[in-house]
């Protein structure tokens, strides 16, 4: 028997019970008039084997009672199971579609807009491509590795939603097969592009990365998911995604650097995402790659962190200054309100 708030599906059997209650047959006997085994027999009363057509044509026979109904009894009985479990998936699926920040994602186009919790959970089922959204906590479903600087269950699911669209966005992006080696290979020749305007590299970084097999999504940011970058391979590409608005450069830089590293490391397609070493050694990587760790040492110890002596610095290493200035504001050499203005900044 299977229930639900409006459903109760009963099996055929019961009704075979009671018959032999009736009749004051055993199931041994029932089993043996049957011609089918007392297991296949005690199976059938409880709901766990389909009653087929044979079956109801053997019922008829023993009971006197008419195959059709036998039939009409188990499609209706294979029909409120579904609407049963359906409608219970729904009430499970209401708690978690309250989390997703629905009503931005649908101000951002991503899904329709609605007020109607059910149409709310269908259409979160179909954006992320599951029958039910628990299903979302699988591991197969869903492995990013991804740099947050919080987490709780809300920016969990506010992430599954921000990564799924960089998902859908890359399924368009025509690009190269994977080429780990090969993208290692130009990343000197994308930290040149640091000293460029933003508005014109991003471009320039989506060709470099798609000749190795790898998609560049950039998408607004979602309130609560706390969310910098996310890399996760799908299909044939690895997902580089990443949020821009209202940001200074030097975070993009730091965090698509951050991205690479996971790619360059290994850390992509785990099954439990990133460890929180991972992490680390992803930060570590993205810092020593944008600027050398000697060459920041000698210049950390000079203790001239001046405009002009920053300025000289950053043209020295070939890198934006704000790259600079904030790696200096991040390791506590100057507080975050000093030289700023050496920060480009994204408005888009």
């Amino acid at each position: 028997m299977v229930r639900s708030r409006s459903f109760i599906a009963t099996p055929p059997g019961a009704t075979i019970k009671e018959q032999l209650k009736d009749r004051g047959m055993s199931q041994k006997e029932f089993a043996a008039r049957m011609d089918m085994s007392e297991k296949h027999i005690s199976n059938l009363i409880h709901g766990e084997v389909l009653l087929t057509p044979e079956t109801a044509v053997k019922l008829e026979m023993v009971l006197g009672i008419p195959a059709s109904f036998w039939n009409h009894l188990e499609a209706v009985y294979r029909e409120k199971i579904v609407k049963a479990e359906e409608e219970n998936a729904m009430d499970a699926d209401a708690e978690l579609a309250k989390q997703f920040p629905y009503h931005e994602m649908a101000e951002l186009g991503w899904i329709p807009e609605t007020q109607e919790a059910n149409e709310k959970i269908v259409n979160l089922r179909k954006y992320f491509g599951v029958v039910k959204l628990s299903l979302l906590g699988n591991e197969q479903i869903t492995r990013i590795a991804c740099r947050r600087l919080a987490i709780t269950q809300k920016s969990d699911l506010a992430l599954m939603a921000w990564a799924q669209e960089a998902k859908i966005q890359a399924r368009e992006a025509e690009i190269a097969p994977i080429n780990i080696r090969g993208l290692a290979s130009q990343v000197s020749e994308i930290r040149k592009l640091t000293v460029q305007p933003y508005e014109s590299i991003c471009p320039q970084i989506r060709r470099h990365l798609a000749d190795y097999g790898i998609a560049l999504i950039i998408l607004p940011h979602l309130k609560g998911s706390y969310l910098e970058g996310a890399t996760f391979q799908d299909g044939k590409k690895i997902v580089v995604g990443l949020t821009t608005r209202g940001r200074d450069a030097d975070r993009f830089w730091f965090s698509l650097f951050h991205e690479l590293a996971h790619i360059i490391l290994g850390h992509v397609g785990q099954p439990n995402g990133t460890t929180e070493e991972e992490e680390k050694a992803a930060d570590q990587w993205s810092r020593d790659t944008l600027i050398s760790p000697d060459a920041f040492e000698a210049f950390r110890r000079a203790s001239d962190y001046s405009e002009k002596s920053v300025l000289q610095f950053a043209r020295e290493q070939g890198i934006a200054p704000g790259i600079v200035v904030g790696r200096m504001q991040s390791e506590g050499l100057i507080p975050h309100s000093r030289l700023n203005n050496l920060k480009e900044k994204i408005t888009a």
